[in-house]
């Protein structure tokens, strides 16, 4: 793997998915409001069965009237205006500062919500006076770590009483004309009898060059003078929520306008309390979640063996280790990762399984396809996505045919079913894509695996999934060259995967894996 990797992005997304079909949502009301089953269901009595759905949950956003007015107008310099939270996520009603910096007089905050709101893809549900600007100092470095942190004081304090669970844009609006966003999950405490969408700040955070330094370059663009840690506590780059952008934000609209429960959260918040998965239908993890916790990958997989079904939409998931530690503003706003400078880790030697680096390397190698089935394998490729199970259940409703591609749809990292390696079964494979990466060829693997306790898991091997969810849409975001028959078939197997993961334990009503890695890969062991 390449010390640093590039990451493509788009411009901004485009248009969602076009309506669906009727929701179910008794289960997910009776099991997710925080209620005991008896009392949930009272309020459900077959009489009231068809009153609007309990408007704390999710669900009861798909159909309100949207804002189309959410997109950023203006960028405009790095310094016209630029913020953060002082808390990755908060339950409603919760409150949370904001810092902002910018050279306009004043400024305004919109808190828009993403959803399918009739296709307007979000609402904005509250906004803020006009409040004075202010052109905050810059940032500091922290020498050892080389982590940038910009420290402001506090702007502002938003009250989020009234608003519901979901992921926000929080919206900076300069009386310049000029916008940036701060991203913001309002995360949901109960995922009984819901899928929970699991959202990647960790990564984010990574790849955020707001200061000079992120996790990948330091300010002469040199891996070697890299940052070893990271803080929340600075914005975003671009345009303030870029990754949320092009790798969450149109899966996020799709799964609201299936309308069935969900339930949202972080990598960050599971790793410290993992409440939000008892009796989850399903965990989605979105298009780029690089970085995770030992704490967090072993309540995800205590997850699934109890039956929640995990669906993982991008490629290189779970592949960092990462601590996740206090800085001077509070608990639980760095994120550490030595990668190979590991044997600087104070955790090394002495605790090998705190080390922060790749899961897979030593000194406490864990290889991440004992969770997700797949390993990631290389950066940068642009293939072909090549079905090989057309009959499989995930594909029911494509058209598509054995052997069928969909230009472009294999990108920019990829993994693969490596057979040999810790990989859970039994396991398929649905989709074997031809890939050159860097000279070497190899393939690109769809995997779905069932575990004993039912759950179902499914790898898309791709991290152009999500992203393909917009391809060609005309809004002029670029996709890569992914056409609108890549689209289609990207949606219609997500809708496939998340209406049955929403059923309970895919494993107990969906066809099992029949496995072929050996047949695939022409190796007997396999």
């Amino acid at each position: 793997m390449n010390a640093r990797k590039r990451q493509e992005t788009s411009s901004g997304p485009g248009p969602g998915p076009g309506p669906g079909p009727a929701r179910r949502r008794f289960l997910g009301l009776c099991a997710g409001v925080g209620l005991g089953a008896a009392a949930a269901c009272e309020q459900l009595a077959p009489a009231h069965r068809s009153a609007a759905p309990d408007a704390r949950l999710p669900e009861a956003e798909r159909d309100r009237p949207g804002t189309a007015d959410w997109r950023i107008g203006s960028l405009g310099a790095p310094e016209a205006i630029a913020g953060y939270a002082e808390r990755v996520s908060v339950t409603p009603g919760e409150e949370f500062g904001l810092s902002v910096s910018t050279t306009a007089a004043a400024f305004r905050v919109s808190a828009l919500r993403v959803g399918w709101y009739g296709g307007k893809q979000a609402r904005r549900v509250w906004f803020s006076p006009r409040i004075p600007g202010r052109a905050q100092r810059s940032p500091g470095i922290l020498s050892g770590t080389r982590t940038v942190h910009a420290d402001w004081p506090r702007t502002l304090a938003v009250d989020t009483t009234g608003w519901p669970e979901g992921a926000y844009l929080l919206r900076l609006e300069a009386e310049s004309g000029h916008q940036r966003y701060v991203p913001l999950i309002v995360r949901s405490t109960h995922g009984a009898g819901r899928t929970v969408l699991l959202h990647a700040p960790a990564t984010w955070q990574a790849y955020n060059r707001w200061g000079g330094l992120s996790l990948y370059a330091g300010s002469d663009g040199s891996y070697a003078s890299r940052s070893l840690a990271v803080t929340f506590d600075r914005p975003y780059d671009q345009s303030g929520a870029e990754k949320f952008l092009v790798y969450e934000w149109a899966a996020v609209v799709l799964a609201e306008r299936l309308g069935i429960p969900l339930a949202y959260t972080t990598g960050t918040d599971v790793h410290t309390d993992p409440g939000v998965l008892a009796g989850a239908t399903a965990v989605v993890c979105l298009g780029h979640d690089e970085y995770w916790t030992p704490e967090q990958r072993r309540h995800v997989t205590a997850a699934r063996d109890a039956g929640t079904n995990i669906a993982f939409l991008g490629a290189n998931t779970c592949f960092r280790r990462i601590r996740v530690e206090a800085s001077d503003s509070g608990p639980g706003r760095t994120v550490v990762c030595y990668k190979s400078s590991y044997t600087a880790d104070p955790c090394f030697p002495a605790r090998p399984a705190l080390v922060t680096t790749d899961f897979r390397a030593a000194p406490g190698a864990d290889p991440e396809s004992s969770l997700t089935g797949v390993l990631y394998e290389g950066y940068p490729v642009d293939a072909p996505y090549v079905v090989t199970a057309p009959d499989h259940w995930l594909y029911q409703g494509t058209g598509v045919r054995a052997g069928e591609g969909f230009d472009h749809l294999v990108g920019v990292e990829y993994d693969r079913v490596l057979p040999g390696t810790a990989t859970p079964g039994p396991l398929e494979i649905t989709a074997h894509s031809p890939v050159v990466c860097n000279g070497r060829r190899s393939h690109c693997d769809s995997a779905y695996y069932t575990v004993a306790g039912g759950a179902g898991v499914f790898a898309s091997g791709t991290m152009r999934w999500v992203e393909a969810l917009m391809a060609a849409t005309g809004d002029g975001s670029r996709h890569h060259g992914m056409d609108a028959g890549a689209r289609a078939f990207v949606t219609r197997t997500t809708e496939n995967l998340l209406r049955a993961f929403a059923e309970g334990p895919a494993g107990r009503h969906r066809p099992a894996p029949r496995p072929n890695a050996g047949q695939v890969y022409g190796t007997a062991s396999a």
